[in-house]
């Protein structure tokens, strides 16, 4: 019983699986097929984005989807390749300035091990609670500031031009330079691939609906706006020579699939790797099960956050020895397969069959796809990762949180995505330990007429000259008791007739070794000048801590049920 409880417990596939049935079966087949038409050009775009052969993007689809079948909690996360993991990706390997595309694939292989190695250690370890200390705010500013690259990053190929650089004022400039030498044919199919996808999503759906279609196989017209581009772009390319009027062209993909091999493991790259590799897991999770907890929210399921973390590591692991490069969950895709009505996880292993016969026997149609119907795809797609909103909400919210907000994107955009999010990490947990350092404290009266306390500065309450009472909004610990004791002080210090300090601790979940001591030099210091220290409406698991400790013995005051209580005993 317990290896079965066990069997289930790390491998999910065994509790959907055995109640699979027809009806699951149709709508993860419908699901599969919609998302395997959106995910298919996708695929080979961020391929380009990560500076891979495109066909890398098909296999990290194939292996990533089949893998997170078994592994993952979620029915409805699609787990491929993504832009911003993409962009880290291209990142991660130009650091290494490699000079072949061999060297670059081997690399990529590499990195992703790396990942799926962190991640999957997270996941055993069961600290998926990690992924907590990353503010959503920050991810949000960096998730903005990437899809800003990518697109400015695909302009070269809308224009038909050359440019490089690692972030936005690189490529900016490069762009700048190179407008002159805009190839108008390139840029008319990149502006009417736009156009035709984004037409789609609407127009083409509600002529179909109108026409009395069935609202499914309208929403996959509308979803297959993408493929028909890459098929009519394709196609128009191939008829009339496009590639002779300057139209770059996607050029020879592999037919097949790629040979299993061990990613190259020489230390020297594996530690060139590592920090980017850890910064992609990271990134990687949170936006996983950032999308993975809304969808399953929505349909009132539950998803396992240990278990997503074995479950990306474990996907990660197996394209790093497939031919493939990091990859995650990605948010429109996973909407979609939610909105397709997957059932379990089965709708991404049908997707990587699809997928798997794309590699297998079409492939050479794709030599004639142009480059800039590629662009367009991930224009389009990188639109809605674009949210400035965050700046202003966190600006009227709390300038603290904007200033890691704006750190993270400025720092994006003109330095590099690792350079950003890294920056914006650690802005987070610095600005995490300055509030702690001072925790919300207030001194407080009663209100006439109640049993309820309330800050003196903020409402009408009454108060005693023997007494001051204070409240503790947060939990004591090392980095904030000093703050505590200078403010204790500081008060008493201004009231000749004071006897009791009371220090009401509602708010107060824990209290650390540090902070006993400090409580112990409170009461001490107070005992010395006439003034006994009381505490009131302590919490009960604190209470069972202190009481093993010689603190109450000590302690000159009384510890009171009630905040009220404490002041009608001491008046």
């Amino acid at each position: 019983m317990k290896n079965g409880f066990s069997l289930k417990r790390y491998f999910p596939v065994f509790t959907w699986g055995p109640n699979y049935s027809n009806s699951k079966f149709a709508d993860d087949t419908i699901a599969a097929l919609i998302v395997a038409i959106m995910l298919i050009p996708q695929a080979l775009a961020y391929a380009l984005i990560a500076g891979l052969p495109a066909e890398t993007g098909l296999y990290a689809s194939i292996v990533g989807l089949s893998v997170y079948a078994i592994f993952g909690t979620s029915n409805s996360l699609s787990v491929a390749p993504v832009a911003v993991i993409s962009l880290m990706t291209a990142a991660a390997l130009a650091k290494l300035s490699l000079p072949t595309p061999e060297e670059m694939v081997a690399a990529a292989l590499a990195l992703t091990f790396l990942s799926g190695v962190f991640l999957l250690l997270l996941g055993l370890l069961r600290l998926g609670f990690m992924a907590n200390f990353i503010s959503h705010p920050v991810i949000s500013a960096f998730i903005t500031a990437s899809a800003l690259i990518i697109g400015l990053s695909q302009m070269q190929h809308m224009l038909g031009v050359s440019a490089n650089g690692q972030n936005f004022v690189e490529l900016f400039f490069s762009l700048v330079v190179e407008i002159p030498g805009t190839n108008l044919v390139t840029l008319a199919l990149g502006v009417g691939s736009i156009v035709f996808i984004v037409l789609s999503k609407t127009v083409i759906k509600n002529g179909f609906l109108k026409l009395g279609v069935d609202s499914r196989i309208a929403t996959t017209f509308s979803r297959a706006g993408p493929l028909f581009v890459a098929l009519i772009t394709g196609l128009l390319a191939y008829v009339f020579r496009l590639d002779q009027y300057g139209v770059q062209l996607l050029g020879e993909v592999p037919e097949g699939l790629p040979v299993i091999a061990l990613p190259d493991m020489s230390p020297d790259l594996l530690s060139a790797l590592v920090g980017s590799a850890l910064l992609i897991s990271i990134i990687g999770f949170v936006e996983s099960i950032s999308v993975a907890q809304t969808l399953a929210a929505r349909r009132r399921e539950r998803v396992d956050l240990d278990q997503e973390l074995v479950g990306l590591g474990a996907a990660n692991l197996a394209t790093s020895f497939s031919g493939g490069f990091p990859i995650s969950g990605g948010f429109s895709r996973s909407v979609v397969n939610f909105e397709a009505g997957a059932a379990t996880p089965a709708a991404g292993l049908f997707t990587a069959i699809l997928i798997t016969i794309v590699a297998l026997f079409f492939t050479p149609a794709l030599f004639w796809l142009p480059r800039v119907a590629l662009a367009a795809i991930i224009i389009v797609a990188i639109y809605g990762l674009i949210d400035f909103s965050v700046l202003r909400k966190s600006w009227k919210y709390s300038k603290a949180d904007f200033s890691a907000v704006f750190i993270t994107l400025a720092l994006t955009l003109t330095v590099g995505v690792e350079f950003g999010i890294g920056a914006g990490v650690l802005a987070s947990i610095l600005i995490h330990l300055y509030k702690t350092s001072q925790p919300h404290v207030a001194v407080i009266g009663r209100v006439h007429g109640t049993e309820h306390f309330r800050s003196v500065d903020r409402h009408t309450v009454e108060t005693f000259e023997n007494q001051l009472s204070i409240r503790i909004d947060e939990s004591l610990y090392f980095s904030n008791t000093r703050y505590l004791e200078e403010l204790i002080f500081k008060l008493i210090a201004d009231k000749p007739k004071l006897e009791h300090v009371i220090l009401m601790c509602t708010a107060v979940n824990k209290i650390d070794m540090s902070a006993l001591e400090t409580l112990e030099k409170i009461n001490e210091t107070l005992q010395e000048s006439g003034i006994k220290l009381h505490l009131s409406e302590v919490k009960d698991p604190i209470m069972g801590r202190l009481a093993t400790t010689e603190f109450f013995k000590s302690l000159s005051g009384n510890n009171y049920l009630s905040q009220n209580q404490a002041v009608e005993d001491l008046r």
